[in-house]
């Protein structure tokens, strides 16, 4: 459990997340990573989606699976232009420039004066999608699974 204050002047409240928690995403950036890394050395994502969670259903395994992706994804971009202009965005590269096996939580440190613009899972800023539009709802999309 981490633990949360109320901040009276900002009328919010503010968390003391450790380094090694990946934000907004329950687990730690380790196993996210792990959780990608083998989604890539997989033959197919339904295959690791097994391997990683057979105690959920095919779909919700894969719908986890992708979330992890997309969201490792999504911060390795900015984080390239950021930390490594030369690297590709993706943790392999990221593995050989910074020598370890722990890339997110070697980013994290390395961005630190940038976490709260950049977004989850890495940083503390907004989502980059609201959940819901503001103007319309929309059904939802149908997807593989």
């Amino acid at each position: 459990m981490i633990p949360r204050w109320y901040c009276p002047q900002e009328h919010q409240t503010v968390s003391m997340l450790p380094d090694f928690f990946a934000s907004r995403l329950p687990g730690t950036l380790d196993e996210v990573e792990q959780a990608v890394n083998v989604a890539h050395e997989s033959s197919s994502m339904e295959e690791a989606a097994e391997a990683l969670r057979p105690d959920i259903s095919l779909p919700s395994a894969l719908r986890w699976l992708r979330r992890r992706i997309n969201y490792v994804q999504i911060i390795l971009v900015p984080v390239t232009g950021l930390l490594l202009p030369g690297c590709t965005p993706a943790l392999g590269s990221f593995r050989k420039a910074f020598s370890t096996e722990q890339v997110l939580v070697k980013l994290r440190e390395k961005a630190a004066s940038h976490l709260q613009s950049l977004p989850p899972i890495l940083g503390f800023g907004p989502r980059l999608h609201g959940r819901w539009p503001l103007k319309e709802h929309s059904q939802q999309s149908m997807g593989p699974d």
